[in-house]
């Protein structure tokens, strides 16, 4: 999909409470966004060039996957493809892609949000 003027931010977080909190105080500010509560439908969202530009995800969702496996898919297919970690886990420091964000749960939205105005 070609990409437009304004940014999207993908929120991928099993925990519907949370991924709310994060798109209702992204888009209060005037961000675009997409969301979904699994590593397999962010990955499907990749894979049909949905525009995304700001990947804001879990650690540890539902399923097989995880955000690492989320973050390293998106990093294959876009290697400056900005990546914030919003997580009650800790970071594992291996596991962090080059240039990432890490913020401890629960969420600071206002830290969310800097961070993609950051990459913007």
């Amino acid at each position: 999909m070609p990409r437009t003027g304004q940014p999207v931010v993908l929120v991928v977080e099993d925990d519907w409470l949370v991924r709310d909190f994060i798109v209702s105080h992204l888009r209060g500010a005037g961000w675009r966004t997409l969301e979904t509560d699994s590593a397999e439908q962010a990955i499907a969202m990749l894979n049909a060039r949905q525009q995304i530009d700001i990947l804001v995800t879990d650690i540890q969702l539902r399923g097989e996957l995880t955000g690492w496996d989320v973050a390293e898919a998106f990093r294959a297919a876009q290697p400056t493809m900005p990546v914030i970690y919003v997580s009650g886990n800790v970071p594992v420091p291996a596991r962090l892609v080059p240039q990432s964000r890490f913020f401890s749960k629960p969420d600071d939205p206002a830290a969310t949000l800097q961070s993609c105005q950051g990459f913007a």
